[in-house]
């Protein structure tokens, strides 16, 4: 087996290159993986990209595997999946799910892994980490059969979290963003589709992902008296304004917050992390996600790829990176 691997770095805020990284033999517990797609987490990774994650946030964002520090030089990703080249026995050539940077192959625990279910392929196995969010956001938010509920922000998280509410009987659920062509990944993924100008108002519970100040401040005003906002975004280093002066106060309306890194407290004391990854795996059997999909490009394109996603000259939900050729 080589002893090297390629990776890519965040080299300086703003500029990524592709670097040998050492590979060590795998130990006992330990697996060899040969990636055969990563995906880039638009929000994240385009703040990070861009140097925006807070001092104080140094470390809670820090992703499992990463190498570095913030602001650069950072190896960071989290949304892997490859074959098992060597490993235990029930592992070997299986593909499987890894909160891994982008790099060619890598050696983790065994346990670090989830295997990928028959009839996922790879492509959409790559959404598992995004899904995962949807999952604990659907544990935290707890809606109710007939809820009337509001997605605001169209990106991956939000469309993930969309699809899952839409399994929930007698839920009315509306996918709002400023980008119309949303309109025909809502109807794929069985939500319907507002502007924000005209999103159904009076909604009992509004999941916020745009990481916007106007999107937030646009689903306070979607609430019906009572109603619940979970938020998903993450702002980085940017302030956020609120008329809390305004209805907020006299609805009694609720402002929570919902991220990944702890298992939301109503499934702490039953569910691990790793259930919750191999949950979303498993709802990746349903090929409505595959709308998400909207673009690949070869690893070697990914210093390049990752600024235009960062700069949002790349347009599209998922893109994913193939190592086809690396």
């Amino acid at each position: 087996m080589v002893d090297e691997a390629l990776a890519f770095w965040l080299a300086e805020p703003g500029r990524g290159e592709i670097r040998p990284v050492a590979l060590p033999d795998p130990r006992d517990g330990e697996v060899r993986v040969r990636t055969l797609r990563s995906a880039i987490s638009r929000g994240t990774e385009s703040l990070v990209f861009a140097g925006r994650v807070p001092a104080a946030e140094f470390e809670r964002m820090r992703a499992p595997f990463q190498e570095g520090g913030f602001p650069a030089p950072v190896k960071y990703g989290y949304l892997n999946v490859g074959v098992v080249e060597h490993g235990p026995r029930d592992l070997e050539g299986r593909t499987v799910f890894c909160l891994y940077p982008h790099q060619t192959e890598y050696v983790v625990p065994a346990t670090a892994v989830v295997p990928v279910p028959q009839g996922v392929p790879a492509e959409r196995a790559v959404l598992a980490g995004t899904l995962e969010t949807a999952v604990n956001a659907l544990w935290d938010a707890a809606p109710l059969v007939g809820d009337r509920v509001a997605v605001v922000g169209g990106g991956m998280v939000g469309c993930c979290v969309a699809r899952l509410l839409a399994g929930i009987p007698g839920l009315r659920v509306t996918l709002v963003d400023v980008d119309p062509a949303r309109a025909d990944v809502a109807a794929g993924l069985g939500v319907d589709f507002a502007d924000p100008a005209d999103a159904p108002g009076g909604c009992d519970l509004v999941v916020h992902t745009s990481a916007t100040g106007a999107g937030l401040r646009r689903s306070l005003d979607l609430l019906c008296p009572e109603g619940t906002v979970l938020d998903l975004s993450w702002y980085g280093d940017a302030p956020v304004t609120l008329p809390l002066g305004e209805a907020f106060h006299s609805s009694r309306l609720t402002l929570r917050a919902s991220q990944v890194g702890e298992v939301a407290a109503a499934r702490r004391s039953t569910r691990s992390h790793r259930d919750r990854l191999s949950l979303a795996l498993e709802l990746l059997r349903d090929p409505a996600f595959d709308v998400l999909l909207t673009g690949c490009s070869p690893f070697r394109d990914l210093p390049e790829v990752m600024a235009a996603v960062a700069s949002g000259s790349l347009h599209g939900l998922c893109h994913s990176i193939s190592y086809q050729e690396a």
